[in-house]
């Protein structure tokens, strides 16, 4: 028979009955035991994506008793202990084993689980999936797509848009902070609409995260709606999370320049007003001058027939769109202006930088 508990209370009671009688681990300070880890696991790489097949003698020398209990035994944390199941830090969470990207921050929500919880993945292989029909219950497994490891399970009780609910362990998780992440940089792009712009960078190698919003106005916090007027200054961006070991602010900028028209002042195509301006957002000077630079040899070597006029900016503020904006074209591709606008683009880019795409 299968078991399928909707509601979050009843869910979390009959685990904690289920947990009672198998093993248990409790991440009493993840953070101090993943600065240990990281300096004594050879296999520990946040860019390196190379599938791992090690021994269990191996996996026993480099995790920490609480994790290989997690990660090679299937052991689960009791709810409301991990460090990480209530935290709201904006950042990257990794798989504590093997350093695998697993989830941004952006896609964590508040569950009354008592486990940290996400409704999509960073992408589509930081994860596979396996039946689990242990405890008499129906459940899909969630495991590493580096190590193979446990994380915990997928669950359909989610929220918008994915509907997913990814229970992870605290203890599989290594979280590190935005402004601390080794060998990452973000910037902010717009250019013209942000359905089209994300479409591409979701599948540039190397890109972490792209999530559609605005910049660049004097409205907090505006809605779609309130830019789509044209009176909040705003510009329709993408900001962009990138591994700097994987790819390059340049090549970044490059698929820029490569994918939209930087010439046609406050529109692109049928889309008109200054929220599809062409504007690059830097957050320090070496952004500012690599744009700058790129900017001056496109222009010198006439690759497009009008100067360019997309605008370098200091960046300020950025706001998050609204959830059905995020990965659009994903989720819309049968959609008439997916077809005929946005896959165009998607198709050029992948004509053009075919040896950087990510691997599916």
């Amino acid at each position: 028979m299968k078991l399928i508990i909707n509601n979050p209370g009843l869910f979390l009671l009959c685990c904690l009955m289920i947990f009672s009688s198998c093993g248990q681990t409790q991440n009493t300070d993840n953070n101090n035991t993943m600065d240990t880890i990281n300096n004594k696991n050879p296999y520990y790489s946040r860019s390196d994506t190379t599938k791992l097949n090690l021994t269990d003698a191996e996996w026993r020398k480099v995790l920490s008793p609480e994790i290989y209990a997690v990660s090679r035994n299937k052991e689960t944390e009791r709810a409301f202990t991990g460090k990480l199941w209530n935290f709201e830090g904006t950042g990257t969470y990794y798989c504590a084993a093997c350093g695998n990207p697993l989830f941004r921050s952006d896609a964590k929500f508040a569950s009354s689980c008592g486990w940290p919880s996400f409704f999509e993945v960073m992408h589509k292989n930081s994860v596979i999936y396996k039946d689990d029909n242990s405890f008499g219950m129906e459940r899909t497994e969630v495991l590493c797509g580096r190590c193979g490891g446990h994380l915990g399970h997928l669950f359909d009780d989610g929220p918008l848009p994915t509907h997913k609910r990814y229970c992870m362990n605290s203890v599989a998780l290594d979280f590190v902070p935005d402004a601390k992440a080794e060998g990452q940089d973000t910037i902010t792009l717009g250019g013209g609409c942000y359905w089209c712009v994300e479409a591409v960078y979701e599948e540039l190698s190397g890109v972490i995260s792209v999530t559609s919003g605005f910049s660049g106005g004097t409205t907090k916090n505006p809605s779609y709606e309130e830019v789509c007027t044209g009176t909040t200054g705003h510009a329709e961006v993408v900001q962009i999370v990138f591994d700097k070991t994987l790819t390059s602010l340049d090549e970044i900028l490059k698929v820029f320049f490569t994918v939209h028209d930087p010439t046609q002042l406050n529109r692109q195509g049928n889309d008109i007003g200054t929220q599809y301006r062409s504007v690059i957002f830097y957050r320090n000077d070496r952004q500012k001058e690599t744009a700058l630079d790129l900017i001056k040899s496109l222009n010198a070597s006439k690759v497009y027939d009008k100067p360019i006029v997309t605008k370098v900016e200091k960046f300020a503020a950025f706001y998050k769109a609204e959830d059905y904006h995020q990965k659009y074209y994903e989720n819309n591709k049968e959609q008439p202006y997916c077809k005929l606008i946005i896959q165009p683009k998607l198709e050029k880019f992948e004509k053009v930088f075919k040896d950087r795409l990510k691997t599916k």
